[in-house]
């Protein structure tokens, strides 16, 4: 068996994690991004040609990871129906990828949410406005009112109330943004921290360097597409919760769609009362593990040697694979 993903996102660290655990990797994309994986840093042993060259992958036994920009790329539909091996549950990218299920999901795991308004004329405090699928905070905007909504919606192609049906619009918390990334051995029946990130956002946050009276008088608009990743290591008294709410969406997940297993990430806001308010779940590897490809102070705290999210996923198929599980952990 190989270990193979798509060029992209998070596949450096999910192809150096594969090599660690003794496999032999795939990477495939646009052949422009060749050498990033060949040459510059040599983590794929075999580059690919094409978003999904699935007839390539089946017949070198490829185990296909799961990255944002592979579910991007190719849709959902697309993911859903490929042959090749796949790391994860399927079902649970419908419920990330639409907001409403998603909220539904976080709700049946009892977390605290923010307030969605479903009529934009009701909103009577700021909102951020977020659009259906994995798409790194682009074309994210905020609005203090009903007014400044529907100012800010035209410009992003909404017109009329009949156009929201692929926005969500949540009340803005005030907070810390904070990234916990887990990890749900489905082998084990455990559940690890991985590490924890914040985003660095265009030009949201750039604007904040500049003085209010400044940014008044230039007019900017926000935007909220992720260019990095910043790791943040939490005040101890806070990981209790950090790990309770990992196991309450494990669990709701088993009741409402088979189970989630392997990488995950809530995506939250720690309020001055220190309470955290998820807004999003990221159901699979995400970028903010790339800061940690040599592991985080919650990984040594249990390996001992170096451990990042693409290394475990790695060693949770390669127990599959000694254990005779492999069905267990692949869709």
């Amino acid at each position: 068996m190989r270990i193979g993903t798509y060029a992209s996102h998070s596949a450096l660290q999910i192809l150096k994690g594969a090599k660690d655990e003794g496999f032999k990797t795939v990477a495939f994309g646009r052949e422009r991004v060749r050498p990033l994986y060949t040459k510059y840093f040599p983590v794929a042993d075999e580059f690919l040609v094409g978003e999904y060259p699935e007839r390539e992958l089946l017949e070198k036994e490829v185990i296909v990871i799961p990255t944002g920009s592979f579910v991007a790329y190719l849709g959902i539909r697309r993911v859903e129906s490929m042959k090749v091996p796949y790391y994860g549950n399927k079902a649970v990218l419908r419920w990330e990828s639409d907001r409403q299920l998603e909220r539904k999901w976080l709700q049946k795991a009892s977390l605290k949410v923010p307030r969605v308004y479903e009529d934009p004329d009701d909103i009577d405090k700021p909102v951020i406005v977020k659009f259906h699928g994995a798409k790194g905070g682009k074309g994210y905007f905020l609005a203090r009112d009903s007014g400044d909504f529907w100012r800010k919606a035209q410009k992003a192609g909404i017109n009329s109330k009949d156009d929201l049906k692929d926005v969500q619009i949540q009340e803005y918390i005030l907070g810390v943004p904070v990234y916990p990334h887990y990890f749900y051995s489905k082998l084990n029946g455990e559940l690890e921290l991985m590490s924890v990130d914040r985003r660095y956002e265009t030009n949201v946050d750039g604007i904040g360097r500049i003085s209010a009276k400044d940014q008044l008088e230039l007019d900017f608009e926000n935007s909220y597409v992720v260019v990095g990743n910043i790791p943040i290591v939490l005040r101890e008294s806070l990981l209790m919760e950090v790990m309770k709410m990992g196991e309450k969406t494990v669990k709701a997940a088993e009741k409402i769609m088979g189970g989630l297993w392997g990488p995950f990430c809530l995506e939250t806001m720690l309020t001055d009362e220190m309470e955290f308010v998820v807004f999003e779940i990221s159901a699979r590897i995400v970028a903010g593990t790339n800061p940690f490809i040599n592991g985080s102070p919650y990984t040594w705290l249990r390996y001992n040697f170096p451990m990042s999210t693409g290394r475990r996923i790695a060693r949770e198929i390669r127990q599959a694979i000694e254990e005779d599980r492999l069905e267990d952990v692949l869709t």
